[in-house]
């Protein structure tokens, strides 16, 4: 429990951020993954709206890899796309339309 406290002082910067004043479209996901562990659910989707089809697709991986099911594959390739869609998305919202 002590290491989920602790994870704010881990974090890396976004490099892109610092070398061009942009940001990326990561920028944001370790923030939101710390919300997320501290129960904080809003505010980690309004953090990174993409944190949550990336946990749920990063599960069914993670299940699949142990216990491989029957359609995984394209259960993972929805997921992936949905994931992309969804970073994409509000990358282009947060850049172009909310600035």
């Amino acid at each position: 429990m002590l290491l989920i406290t602790e994870l704010e002082k881990y974090m890396l910067p976004c490099l892109n951020k610092k070398m061009f004043g942009v940001d990326c479209m990561g920028c944001g996901l370790q923030r939101s993954f710390s919300l997320l562990i501290h129960g904080e659910f809003v505010a980690a989707f309004k953090m990174y709206p993409g944190i949550y089809p990336l946990v749920l697709l990063f599960v069914v991986v993670g299940f699949n890899t142990f216990k491989p099911f029957k359609y995984s594959h394209r259960i993972i390739v929805a997921l992936g796309i949905t994931s992309a869609t969804v970073i994409i998305g509000s990358f282009i919202i947060k850049t172009f339309i909310l600035k």
